[in-house]
């Protein structure tokens, strides 16, 4: 493991002080797994201290649904107050053709009806701040600080941040995304864990009405190894969302968003032109990255332990990383409360109960990319006459209840 420089320190491990109250928990990563492990913690008697290599918080990101056992930890989190003024609810689809025609449009209904009544759909910004408004008050965030060293023994775990100090703990939590540094320090380097699956996404608000798309519906144009999709709620409820396969995904993020997203979408009609001179205007809006799975044996070591996308990242593709990241909050704090000082047994039953869901959203993302980038012109028809069929009563029955099924 990396060293670190024993010079200031706070706090006190579990060795320090006999009987020490409440115990104390370092949390890097302040998203959406970050805070919930915060909010979690807190409420159940730990003192969480979050690190955030960020100098503020972001409010921006993409459309996410909450679903199944995201629903669930939300509710179970005490968010769903804060959420369901929020809420997008479901909007019309218009699947379009590369000159911004329409081609078909499914109505809300029928994802309503998929989803069923315990579905949220909310900006990831949204989210991000209804967690944030639950521990501004209760829980200490340092912005502009990352993690340089970890050491650990069976007392207690001492984490070297940047900000000069060497924090004592009870738990080390690394939900620092993708590219965790905590994963880094004391799993080995991110080339061993993460997954390339060869795609780029960007995704980013729009402040105001897209151009060329009706408010109160999304249109989406699927071609072969690409997907454009634009949805128009109303000012400040607006996002446009692109992915594309790509052999040399750094080459493409060395371009950055604005040269890379113009040069695979400069070439579309509909909202796109105008979402493309949104993102102009401010590129550091998006969200850019590789699309990437992080696989692992184990998700703790002694007193560290990762979760949400330092863990596992299900992917974009798989529409269940906020849930995953929520749920797996929420249950390491039902965990560590039924273990109570023995930290490791409860990093393992956290695991052993997360790991067969986490497998299985993988999975569905690996299966699902070839329907946001179909390899060829006849994939994209295919897909276009499955839509099809959904809108046909009979059919649409069994879809909606395979959904139901899968996000039990």
């Amino acid at each position: 493991m990396t060293g670190i420089d024993n010079g200031a320190r706070r706090g006190g491990g579990a060795g320090a002080g006999a009987g020490r109250r409440p115990r104390r928990a370092v949390i890097v990563g302040a998203g959406i797994a970050g805070l919930a492990t915060a909010l979690r913690l807190h409420r159940a008697g730990w003192e969480p201290l979050l690190v955030e290599r960020a100098p503020a918080r972001r409010s921006s990101g993409y459309m996410l649904n909450l679903i199944g056992w995201g629903y669930d930890a939300a509710e179970g989190l005490g968010l769903l107050p804060a959420l369901a003024g929020r809420d997008l609810g479901m909007f019309t689809t218009v699947m379009v053709a590369a000159d911004g025609r329409e081609k078909l449009t499914v109505p809300p209904e029928i994802g309503q009806a998929a989803l069923g009544k315990r579905a949220l759909t909310v900006f990831r910004g949204d989210l991000e701040s209804a967690l944030y408004e639950a521990v501004r008050d209760s829980v200490e965030i340092r912005f502009a600080t990352t993690i340089t060293g970890v050491e650990q023994d069976a007392r207690e775990v001492r984490a070297g941040l940047s900000d000069g100090t060497t924090e004592h703990a009870d738990l080390l939590v690394g939900a620092d995304g993708l590219h965790s540094g905590v994963r880094a320090a004391v799993f080995g380097p991110e080339a061993d864990h993460r997954v390339d699956l060869h795609h780029v996404v960007g995704a980013f608000p729009l402040d105001r009405v897209p151009a060329g798309v009706p408010e109160g519906s999304g249109t989406t144009f699927i071609g072969p190894g690409r997907t454009a999709a634009i949805i128009s709620l109303g000012p400040e409820r607006s996002s446009a969302f692109f992915t594309y396969r790509t052999a040399d995904a750094e080459a493409e993020l060395s371009r950055g968003p604005e040269q890379a997203l113009t040069a695979a979408f400069g070439d579309l009609g509909g909202g796109v032109p105008d979402a493309l001179r949104r993102l102009r205007a401010d590129p550091a809006a998006a969200y850019f990255d590789s699309v990437s799975q992080v696989a692992m044996d184990r998700w703790s070591d002694g007193r560290v332990v990762l979760l949400g996308d330092a863990a596992w990242c299900v992917t974009l593709f798989a529409g269940y990383g906020a849930a995953l990241a929520l749920s797996g909050a929420d249950r390491l704090g039902t965990a560590l409360e039924q273990h109570g000082s023995d930290v490791t047994a409860a990093l393992a039953r956290w695991e052993e109960g997360l790991r067969p869901e986490v497998r299985k959203r993988q999975a569905l993302a690996r299966r699902g990319m070839a329907q946001f980038t179909p390899p060829t012109r006849a994939h994209v028809w295919a897909s276009e006459l499955m839509i099809r069929a959904v809108l046909v009563p009979g059919i649409r029955g069994l879809v909606q209840r395979s959904i139901k099924r899968a996000n039990r």
